[in-house]
């Protein structure tokens, strides 16, 4: 870390590597101090893509703080660093980024933070490299002013010759749920007919912006697990039976249209382009009711309706989504008497069949609207893998126990279908690069994605009472005067993880990807691809429906701790080295 001191106020100004978090008090959270590098002044990075790093202000009163970077092609965006009270250890960590403005000019201790005795303030910076930017060493400056004086800190960026690939090695999932959470998080927004409103709408879609131009894809499930739909997720409907049809697109259309064609990005610096997935409104209750399944008039409403959906999406140029129908109830919510969601039980697999019917009759098998049947899956996948073949095509598995099945993979995607695994997200109390594994995990297994469950729910009190952010990656912006949602550290150190991914992906078509990942798994936790294929447990050997939660943590507990449980803070730094190097030597 370089450091320069302002000695007639006993400020310093500190640049720190982005996986080593600073604490309100000057020093590294202990979790990330072998990330720590001393005298840091220098970056490099790939053009298409971004470099990050934190500037870290101790001081105390009045100060100011101000950043330049040389060169048209660079530009720069700073974000104050909220640190945020954990309930658990009773310990500070740095993780909602704030925009700023500059010079930004505040005081330590930092008024709204309220945190005693606070010494040092931390900023995330972002440089973003244009594609069209010229490899070479450009300059920055940070200049901090502290009590009448100021101090300049010299920063450099160099930019190498390779060029971020624009399409992901992996695609990254942030998953929530229904729209609810919104009229929560915005409570100046959540005004009567907030949830039919342009407000709701341009709120939606700026989270999908936000993960969006952090290289993620954004989902909302659109129904709750008794089958009601919300207005916003769903064309309206009337009538019954054979006569049963959509009334209005109005509001669907206002939702999604800007998704499905690519408008809600524009201006974005990855391009407007459509969203990749999307949840359908189908489930057992829509658009039929489920009290007359097996009866003549659910299959008449369901082809009926789900006909007219292909059709407006057809007419509407909507053919580069993949719209998912997907089921995600569960027979103990006491709504429906089987799993849609993670079956057990095989006899719950003769839905999955009868839906595969029923789609075929209602979609034309030549239409140029990507329509998927998506099964989240854990404890059958072994059976399911076979049974529902030829009718779901989109797969999301336990990233754990897809690592019990390595022929999985390559078997399923050979058929032409889609295969993610999925997992949680780790608390800000994790060592700092365990965002990075799951990501890890996906490249190895050679599977096309990551779902994190759910990425948008902060808490009760993220600002003074926070309970870790397993469930959050975005925040609210609205109690710092931003309508919308604010980054978090973590999902700024995963869309560089994805960077980085993708420049190995692109190197993999001039070496040996077996050579490239023995390298990054070596330097990341001292392992060899292999050793992220677990032995095949016992378990597995046994029914699905005698599995407990319990058994299956045990049954991967092994795996796990051998893989993760020394991970350090400098783990993907180690990596990041190995990526520049090639992209160092890229033609």
């Amino acid at each position: 870390m370089q450091s320069i001191l302002l000695a007639a106020t006993l400020a310093t100004l500190q640049m720190w590597p982005e996986f080593a978090r600073p604490d309100p008090f000057g020093a590294v959270v202990s979790q990330d101090r072998s990330a720590a590098t001393p005298d840091l002044n220098r970056v490099e990075g790939a053009r298409g893509g971004y470099v990050s790093f934190h500037l870290v202000v101790k001081t105390q009163g009045d100060y100011s703080l101000s950043f330049e970077i040389g060169g048209g092609k660079l530009q720069a965006g700073l974000y104050r660093e909220w640190f945020h009270f954990t309930e658990a250890d009773k310990k500070y960590y740095p993780d909602a980024l704030i925009p700023v403005t500059l010079p930004y000019k505040s005081r330590l201790p930092e008024p709204d933070n309220r945190i005693p005795q606070q010494t040092a303030q931390a900023f995330w910076v972002d440089v973003w490299i244009s594609p069209e930017a010229a490899p070479g060493l450009y300059r920055a400056t940070a200049t901090l002013v502290a009590g009448g004086r100021s101090v300049q800190l010299p920063l450099q960026i160099q930019v190498l010759g390779a060029v971020v690939p624009e399409i992901d090695a992996i695609a990254v999932d942030h998953n929530s749920y229904g729209s609810s959470f919104l009229g929560n998080l915005y409570p100046k927004l959540n005004r009567p007919g907030f949830f039919e409103s342009d407000a709701l709408f341009s709120l939606i879609h700026a989270y999908h912006r936000l993960f969006y131009e952090h290289r993620g894809v954004f989902h909302q499930l659109v129904y709750v697990h008794g089958g009601k739909v919300g207005p916003e997720f769903a064309p309206a409907l009337a009538g019954s039976g054979r006569g049963k049809h959509v009334s209005s697109w109005d509001l669907y259309d206002r939702h999604y249209g800007p998704l499905l064609d690519g408008s809600a990005f524009a201006g974005s610096r990855r391009g407007a382009r459509p969203i990749p997935f999307a949840y359908l409104p189908v489930n057992p209750e829509w658009p039929a009711s489920f009290l007359w399944w097996g009866e003549p008039g659910y299959e008449a409403e369901f082809v009926n309706v789900v006909s007219e959906m292909e059709r407006h999406f057809r007419e509407k140029g909507w053919t580069k989504t993949r719209f998912e129908l997907f089921f995600n109830h569960k027979k103990r919510y006491k709504a429906f008497p089987w799993d849609g969601d993670e079956v057990r039980f095989p006899s719950d697999d003769r839905y999955f069949l009868e839906y595969g019917r029923l789609w075929k009759k209602a979609v034309p098998p030549d239409t140029p609207v990507q329509f998927v049947f998506r099964n989240d899956v854990s404890w059958s996948m072994e059976r399911q893998f076979r049974l529902l073949a030829g009718v779901v095509n989109f797969w999301v598995a336990g990233g754990s126990e897809m690592g019990w099945f390595p022929e999985a993979p390559k078997m399923l995607q050979d058929r032409g279908d889609i295969v993610w695994i999925y997992g949680g997200t780790p608390a800000v109390s994790a060592v700092s690069s365990a965002i990075t594994k799951d990501l890890m995990r996906t490249w190895i297994y050679g599977v096309g994605g990551f779902c994190r469950w759910l990425t948008v729910d902060p808490g009760r009190d993220p600002w003074f009472h926070f309970d870790g952010g397993g469930t959050a990656l975005a925040y609210p912006g609205e109690r710092f005067g931003i309508p919308s949602p604010i980054p978090s550290l973590r999902l700024k150190l995963q869309r560089n993880c994805i960077q980085d991914l993708n420049l190995l992906s692109a190197f993999a078509r001039r070496r040996s990807l077996d050579q490239i990942q023995a390298e990054v798994t070596a330097r990341y936790n001292q392992t060899q691809p292999r050793d992220w294929w677990p032995p095949r447990p016992s378990l597995v050997n046994l029914p699905p429906y005698g599995w407990t939660n319990t058994a299956i943590e045990e049954a991967a507990k092994p795996a796990e701790r051998r893989l993760f449980g020394k991970l350090d803070a400098a783990a993907w730094q180690r990596v990041r080295e190995y990526v520049m190097r090639l992209a160092a030597e890229a033609p």
